[in-house]
């Protein structure tokens, strides 16, 4: 290991969390540069909670906001008594901790003021929760550090109000680890955000450094020597891995997490409007080609594989899962995530009504659908490797008032409706000082075999003392390990299911090339080839096909317009698009191309680095496919609009096509009667407004004026427009 590394991963050491009944000396507060490395040991026993049982509570994407107090509100009035009800070992929070933006939307950067609120409204919900400060993690979003040019600076507010910050924890991953008499849990939270911190919306991916993925390789290891227990290893972090972007040596998150077989990956940033499904399995295998590293097209990448090796020497499959959640902005949604006995699940709570008085979370047998691996099949396939925890059926009950009994029920789906096919009441398993009651229920769990493994599904019911009744959400299962196919909605599969960052450059250069064709085969043709694509050749043939080369071929006839957009295009490919600022508070500007923001490197002065690639693809690629792309089209619309309108007047006139039409027509009589023409201006006037919100809100983001710091780009397409509706409104 490099000295620079070793540096790195002293710097990211996880802050010293060590039981009450342990702590008080001197020395067991000072610990070596290895111990720091690798974070801290929360023990869980005794006493404190069911045997090899631990929970985590994840919140996310919070976006505290001067503009809506509320939510910072209702955090304080929600979060801090579920929290002391629920009484978890860790609290893990990943990012956009505060919103940045103003009102309207469009100017992104730094409030301090939100930042007080966030430390405010933290320090009341850990008095209101009764935990310890130092079990909360937060981490930093790309909401956190807009417009932020030096992690540590004056405008790094994250630094000094996070919980991570005022508890020194500077470095990009901090690790925990929860210890029960059977299992380690490890905890490692990660940091992507871009070392310097460009203002919204070109701010958008994670950005993992080849000295982060080394760090995190490190601390998802420091258990791997050590003979003993069973390491169950879960990351957490704010970007899904579809915006996470590969580092400068071309590695990723993801090939981290299937070194290390990791349980699941938790994240944020993608809020629930995307859907509500947004879980992806990831799997090793050599049947992977390129495209489906690129595109996957279902939650599960691979189906199960038929033959299962049962030798105790066996491989085991390097997986793992990726479940991303909802947002507190709006959702207010909240999630647990236990493990029981190596079982890793999870439930999603929404605090849209309020409080919950009781909150019920099977956590075996787990969800066929969304938490089943390749490995849980094999355990049942080979006999021999089935644990004792399939056994009974199992479930953490969390109540602000005593349970009075807590009953489990299994349903059958095969004959078309749920019928009832099992129903036992669950019994207390954990002690009076336990932090939470768990319950179990023996089970024939061999008469739930099925090939379906959605036939079979779970409710568990609690009734407390005030008589109420809660009820967990209906959750299929498969004892077979087998799991249940589930698709994404469009939406989901359009942010899950695309490695974005990856996909930036073919998509562009796809776009660029489609462009450039559109404009050069015509030009050819219209030089090189002998026929003539004319209006009449098109009605001759009356087909679309013969229409397309037509529509362009006019537009080369409109020298102005089509030298002009060509020129335009070759302008974006080369030149910056326009000039900005990028920082809190500097008034110093910088310029964006397709390749990026091109701001000044801090380690070789006087030179320049491209940074936010791929983040300013949601400004290149809307632009090239909703304003260039279409005003190619209009504009050839237009001309051949024209030429249409001129064989009608010439037919209406009498005259006869090779007639000297010098003196123009004027098309006033006519107009009423040019639907085509209308068609063509309403679709340039939605260019127009398209293209003139996108500048408006470059302008407020980036604090520019278009007159000076992007006329080409502004002024372009609407001049070209204009003048080709001009020269287009006579024959």
């Amino acid at each position: 290991m490099t000295a620079s590394t070793f540096l790195l991963g002293l710097f990211a050491a996880a802050i010293v969390i060590i039981p009450a009944s342990v702590a008080g000396t001197a020395e067991q507060l000072i610990s070596s540069a290895a111990e720091q490395r690798q974070g801290r040991v929360i023990d869980v026993q005794e006493g404190r909670g069911p045997e090899s049982v631990v929970w985590v509570v994840q919140l996310s994407d919070l976006h505290f906001s001067v503009h809506n107090p509320e939510r910072a509100l209702d955090f304080i009035n929600i979060i801090g008594p579920v929290l002391r009800m629920i009484n978890p070992s860790l609290v893990l929070i990943t990012g956009d901790l505060t919103d940045g933006k103003s009102k309207d939307l469009l100017t992104m950067k730094q409030d301090e003021i939100e930042w007080l609120e966030y430390k405010s409204a933290m320090e009341d919900v850990v008095k209101r929760s009764g935990l310890d400060k130092n079990i909360f993690y937060d981490l930093r979003g790309n909401h956190d550090s807009f417009g932020v040019p030096v992690v540590g600076g004056s405008f790094d507010f994250f630094s000094n109000y996070s919980i991570n910050g005022q508890l020194k924890r500077t470095g990009r991953v901090n690790s925990v680890t929860l210890e029960t008499a059977k299992y380690k849990h490890l905890f490692v939270g990660l940091d992507t955000t871009m070392p310097i911190g460009l203002r919204g919306p070109t701010n958008l991916f994670g950005h993992p450094t080849d000295e982060l993925l080394a760090e995190l390789d490190s601390q998802l290891s420091q258990w791997d020597s050590q003979p003993g227990k069973p390491v169950i290893k879960i990351p957490f972090g704010h970007f899904p891995l579809s915006f996470s972007a590969l580092s400068q040596s071309q590695r990723s998150l993801e090939d981290i997490f299937l070194k290390h077989s990791v349980s699941a990956y938790l994240c944020g940033h993608l809020h629930t409007r995307f859907g509500k499904n947004l879980k992806r399995h990831h799997q090793v295998s050599d049947n992977i080609r390129t495209l489906q590293k690129l595109v996957q097209l279902n939650m599960h990448h691979l189906p199960s594989d038929s033959s299962i090796n049962c030798s105790f020497g066996a491989t085991q499959p390097n997986e793992f899962w990726e479940w991303e959640m909802g947002d507190w902005r709006r959702s207010r949604a909240m999630r647990i995530v236990a493990i029981d006995r190596g079982h890793v699940s999870y439930i999603d709570l929404d605090f849209k009504v309020g409080l919950r008085k009781t909150i019920v979370m099977p956590t075996f047998p787990l969800d066929s659908r969304f938490m089943l691996t390749s490995s849980s099949r094999r355990k049942y396939e080979c006999q021999h490797m089935v644990p004792s925890s399939f056994e009974t059926v199992r479930a953490l009950v969390f109540s602000a008032s005593p349970i009075l009994s807590v009953v489990v029920r299994i349903y059958d789906s095969k004959p078309g409706t749920f019928d009832m096919v099992m129903e036992t009441e669950m019994t207390k398993i954990s002690g009076e000082s336990s932090r939470a009651e768990f319950y179990a229920a023996p089970w024939n769990y061999r008469a739930f075999e099925d090939p379906s493994p959605d036939r079979y599904w779970l409710q568990i019911e609690a009734i407390d003392a005030m008589q109420r009744s809660t009820v967990s959400e209906m959750r299929a299962f498969s004892i077979d390990g087998i799991t249940a196919q589930t698709s994404w909605t469009w939406k989901e599969f359009y942010v899950m299911g695309f490695q974005w960052s990856e996909l930036y450059y073919p998509i562009l250069w796809s776009i660029v090339s489609l462009i450039l064709s559109t404009l050069l085969i015509p030009r050819a043709l219209l030089i090189f080839s002998r026929k003539q694509y004319t209006y009449r050749y098109f009605i001759a043939g009356k087909g679309f096909v013969r229409g397309i080369p037509w529509v362009l071929l006019e537009l080369c006839r409109l020298p102005v317009v089509w030298s002009g957009i060509l020129g335009y295009v070759i302008y974006l490919i080369v030149c910056p698009w326009f000039l900005g600022q990028v920082f809190v508070h500097n008034e110093k500007k910088v310029y964006m191309t397709y390749m990026g923001w091109a701001v000044e490197s801090f380690n070789q002065q006087g030179k320049h680095e491209y940074i936010g690639v791929p983040d300013v693809m949601v400004l290149v690629l809307p632009h090239l496919v909703f304003v260039v792309l279409p005003t190619i089209f209009v504009t050839g619309g237009f001309v051949a609009e024209r030429s249409i309108y001129r064989e009608h007047v010439l037919s209406l006139s009498g005259k006869k096509e090779d007639d000297d039409c010098s003196q123009k027509i004027r098309t006033s009589k006519w107009y009423g009667q040019r639907w085509i023409r209308k068609v063509l201006l309403v679709v340039a006037l939605a260019i127009y407004w398209k293209h003139f919100k996108s500048c408006r809100s470059l302008m407020k983001a980036f604090e520019m004026n278009p007159l000076i710091h992007f006329p080409v780009y502004a002024l372009a397409i609407p001049l070209l427009l204009a003048y080709t509706i001009y020269q287009t409104r006579t024959i």
